[in-house]
């Protein structure tokens, strides 16, 4: 089994990457190809992983990459220039966002074209998508996006769609929540300080958070989500009453629980260790979140983690 990954070198990228080397098995196939895509991969890749450095917006580049080997049977677009990021720099994130998973999804089409099976396709959306939020989401809430970044992951949905109804992949679009705790970096994510405020508190450092006490987020560990993107390429649409775009189940908690949590695991005085100083943009944007219901996903067996406890243990731990 040939299994791609755009995005390798990303905190998704390469958690997912370590379940996937050539050997492990998704579902009942074994992975005996792994080809990692991003602008730069460290270290030497394993027996039967391929490194492709290069830039996802150039599709030149990214043809011959796709190119460059045997078919693909699963493939995980994980790849995107993030809010913040897409904002600013318009014409990278169509390059990177619409134009380069436009050639991904082609090259499904060209490969069912010359005789093979359509591949399984997995695009990492994101909850972007919704915008302004209403007093509940459900599986039936319109979709209105107020950023570049989440119309762009709409447009993406909507192709993963139509490609499926095609028969060019077997597409499968999930809607990401906040992932944590991702790394300290310059990812252009706005939503970074969800990580950091877990990270700075469970070293017992002060931390300053753009929000309201009483703001709430939704997030799920970095282990559950990894587990939901291997569950994406598995599942039969069936079970989700063959829908293709699916919402994650999540947790939704507010910021002085999240505190109170990481200060109990850790054992450090968190609560006392915050500054609130909230930031209008960033509370509207992250910190209203409303209750979710995702009965689509949980039918077709998503789940999110057990609880705040169980997500905050698992957001620092090795590996």
């Amino acid at each position: 089994m040939h299994v791609l990954i755009t995005g390798a070198a990303g905190f998704l990228g390469r958690a997912l990457a370590q379940r996937l080397l050539p050997g492990r098995r998704l579902g009942d196939r074994s992975v005996t190809r792994l080809t990692l895509l991003d602008l730069a991969l460290e270290g030497q890749p394993p027996d039967g992983v391929r490194h492709c450095e290069g830039d996802m917006g150039d599709a030149d580049w990214l043809r011959g990459a796709l190119n460059g080997g045997p078919p693909i049977d699963a493939l995980f677009h994980l790849a995107s220039i993030p809010g913040g990021t897409a904002e600013q720099d318009y014409p990278l994130s169509r390059r990177v966002n619409l134009e380069a998973t436009q050639t991904l999804l082609e090259y499904g089409q060209q490969q069912v074209a010359a005789g093979h099976r359509a591949p399984v396709f997995v695009f990492a959306s994101s909850i972007a998508v919704f915008g302004h939020l209403p007093a509940l989401v459900d599986d039936d809430t319109p979709t209105r996006p107020q950023m570049t970044y989440g119309t762009q992951k709409r447009i993406g949905e909507l192709w993963v769609d139509d490609f499926s109804r095609r028969g060019w992949v077997d597409g499968r679009a999930v809607r990401i929540p906040g992932v944590l705790a991702r790394p300290p970096a310059r990812t252009g994510q706005l939503s970074a300080f969800l990580s950091d405020l877990i990270r700075e508190l469970a070293a017992g450092r002060a931390f300053t958070c753009p929000t309201t006490p009483g703001a709430t987020t939704w997030a799920s560990s970095l282990p559950c989500v990894v587990r939901q993107l291997l569950h994406a390429a598995m599942f039969d649409v069936a079970t989700s009453g063959g829908h293709r775009v699916l919402t994650l189940p999540t947790l939704r908690f507010a910021m002085a629980d999240l505190a109170r949590v990481v200060g109990r695991v850790h054992g450090t005085p968190a609560a006392d260790l915050v500054r609130w100083a909230p930031d209008e943009r960033i509370e509207a944007l992250f910190g209203r979140f409303p209750p979710l219901l995702t009965p689509r996903a949980e039918a077709a067996g998503f789940r999110a983690d057990a609880d705040l406890e169980a997500l905050v243990r698992q957001a620092l731990a090795p590996g």
